[in-house]
């Protein structure tokens, strides 16, 4: 019976087994591999679907006040919403609270662009360069508004010279319909100076707010854009009711979105091209209802000339115009 040696291997133990070292850590390897296949299986069906892309660049659009600060927005957002989808450039708003210098607004909070009414555009390219892009045409198909000069049925005026030491409520200085309009219409009936001429001559602010004033007899005489007034009117049975229309002014351009000169060529056009197309979008045309508009159409600084006119019949020069807290 042969004796083991010290170098004879234990029973059991053939010549092709691995140490058990080696054996470990091949089976830990192949553990982790495994656990490392589970885990990445399981991520896949787990990942999220990829997210929208946030545009990357932002164009901050002022609002120039016409009705109630938040009735405006309300009006707005749904299409600065739509505008950032389609341009992949995100739309943010900024009501301008207050009309009056429109120039210093637009510089001091830094916009891209605005709504500018007919007569603040006039101010705003001649001082500032923008350029107008498009403005909303009605479902009767207009793109355009007058001034209207209305007053009480009851105040007994009908007449320019029985308005004289009355209280005349304007909108402000940067406005066709609220300012331009009513300086000419009276130059023309012979004031030459509506402080002497009334008893007080104030600005609302908006339009909405003179139509108020005159309804609750804290103004006599006062003046809107129509397509404001005939909206109220549609609202409030009292405008037909209480007040009557003594004057009205020349047709000029709804509010255009206009925007800086230096904006890129590029974004001008997809600001522009989404606009004049949403109608043909049922998207857009969801929108362009709730905002009150059949359509937007391209506009140019040609479509401005009569409130050039206007200007000049009061000799008022564009680029030199100041706001009464700059004289």
């Amino acid at each position: 019976m042969a004796k083991s040696g010290a170098g004879a291997k234990p029973a059991g133990e053939g010549g092709m087994r691995e140490p058990i070292g080696q054996f470990v850590m091949k089976r830990s390897l192949l553990v982790s591999f495994l656990c490392a296949a589970l885990v990445i299986g399981c991520g896949k069906q787990e990942t999220p679907a990829p997210r929208q892309r946030t545009p990357e660049k932002t164009l901050l659009i002022g609002l120039t006040p016409e009705h109630n600060i938040f009735r405006q927005v309300r009006r707005y957002e749904p299409l600065a919403d739509y505008l950032s989808k389609k341009t992949g450039v995100r739309v943010a708003l900024k009501v301008l609270t207050y009309r009056g210098n429109v120039i210093d607004n637009f510089q001091f909070l830094k916009l891209d662009g605005a709504f500018f009414g007919s007569f603040s555009y006039s101010l705003a390219h001649a001082k500032l360069g923008v350029v107008a892009l498009a403005r909303p045409e009605g479902s009767d198909g207009t793109s355009s508004y007058h001034g209207v000069l209305f007053v009480r049925k009851d105040s007994g005026i009908r007449t320019v010279r029985q308005m004289e030491g009355m209280r005349l409520a304007l909108v402000a200085r940067a406005t066709t319909a609220g300012y331009l309009f009513p300086s000419a219409f009276l130059k023309r009936a012979g004031v030459r100076n509506l402080e002497t001429y009334f008893r007080e001559v104030y600005y609302a602010g908006t339009h909405e707010g003179t139509i108020d004033d005159v309804l609750d007899r804290k103004a006599d005489v006062g003046v809107s854009k129509n397509t404001v007034y005939n909206r109220f009117a549609a609202e409030n049975p009292r405008i037909d009711r209480d007040l009557v229309i003594l004057g009205t002014s020349d047709d000029v351009p709804e509010n255009a979105l206009a925007v800086r000169q230096d904006i890129e060529a590029s974004v001008k056009g997809k600001l522009l091209d989404a606009l004049i197309a949403m109608h043909a979008d049922p998207e857009g045309e969801k929108v362009l209802k709730a905002f009150g508009a059949r359509r937007f159409i391209r506009t140019t600084d040609a479509d401005f000339l009569p409130v050039t006119a206007y200007t000049r019949e009061l000799g008022i020069d564009l680029a030199g115009f100041k706001f009464p807290a700059e004289e």
